[in-house]
């Protein structure tokens, strides 16, 4: 199992950061050990003082494939949830000044905290959904998949040019606006439709 993660997906949350509006899907890897599941507390790293929080649509894949074309990109999965892209922005910043790549900021353990998955059937549409985090009872994030810069169809058959795609890999699918810091005693919610699928806290 491997967790692909897209950035820059959202303009918003490009042009907050500074960053340039991909033509392409910009996509990093993370390992299995990034995984935090069943609302487990993510615990502050000692190798960071500015840990951001990114809110994603995370598609779960339930099909093997490799150069898979747009047009056949949604046999390839049927199911949802919602995670935290956990972000070491100061490592981050350090790495890009360098032209190094992301992975100390980005794929560090319990980097990605995910909920569990709900079938794609609940939802008339997967670029038609609405997605949510509050931290200590506030909203912060607000994003809603028809504003992706590129579909989730288009993604997978992106990706899938340069990496197979095996069952169970995860994509995440990018943040809206809204990024920030958390805290030690933040606790975070993550909705999807306004039903709340991830509660953590930050320890």
């Amino acid at each position: 199992m491997k967790i692909i993660a897209i950035g820059r997906n959202y303009i918003n949350h490009a042009k907050e950061l500074n960053n340039a509006i991909p033509e392409q899907p910009v996509f990093f890897m993370k390992p299995e050990t990034a995984l935090l599941q069943k609302n487990r507390p993510f615990y502050y790293p000692e190798f960071s003082n500015n840990i951001h929080y990114e809110v994603e649509i995370v598609v779960r894949i339930n099909k093997i494939g490799k150069y898979i074309e747009e047009q056949f990109a949604h046999k390839y999965y049927n199911q949802i949830g919602i995670g935290i892209d956990f972000t070491a922005r100061d490592l981050q910043e350090i790495q890009k000044k360098k032209g190094l790549p992301w992975e100390i900021a980005k794929a560090f353990d319990n980097s990605a905290p995910i909920s569990h998955f709900v079938d794609l059937s609940n939802y008339k549409d997967i670029q038609d959904i609405h997605f949510s985090l509050d931290i200590n009872q506030k909203n912060v994030q607000t994003g809603h998949t028809k504003d992706m810069l590129f579909s989730v169809d288009k993604i997978i058959a992106y990706v899938s040019q340069f990496v197979s795609l095996k069952i169970g890999d995860l994509i995440f699918t990018g943040t809206p606006a809204g990024v920030g810091k958390v805290k030690i005693g933040d606790r975070l919610v993550a909705s999807i439709e306004k039903e709340e699928l991830l509660n953590f806290e930050i320890k």
